[in-house]
């Protein structure tokens, strides 16, 4: 079965109403950490899912695992580094049209 590890699905809750005064408004510089530790978590899963896919290589030079089990661990690990290089390169268009939009 092939599993998104990236984007972790079971952990997100569904929505609900959210009374006013129980919720904490969270300032900028919170929201930015918080930004930042979801991109470095992000970054970590993709690096874990390069190490892994090497690691299935090599278990395969052995003759511990099957080739299938090997295609599938080097397809998951090249779509997620797809995936982080468009969401960069989103970025990075973003960030040079706000800075064109300044001048």
């Amino acid at each position: 079965m092939i599993q998104n590890n990236m984007f972790n699905t079971q952990v997100v809750q569904p929505l609900q109403m959210q009374n006013a005064s129980v919720s904490k408004p969270s300032t900028p510089a919170e929201t930015i950490q918080s930004f930042g530790t979801y991109l470095q978590e992000a970054l970590g899963s993709v690096a874990a899912q390069e190490s892994q896919a090497h690691e299935m290589s090599n278990q395969f030079l052995l003759g511990n695992v099957n080739v299938d089990q090997v295609m599938i661990s080097s397809e998951q690990a090249l779509l997620s580094l797809q995936l982080t290089t468009q969401v960069r390169n989103k970025v990075v268009e973003a960030y040079q049209e706000i800075m064109r939009t300044q001048m």
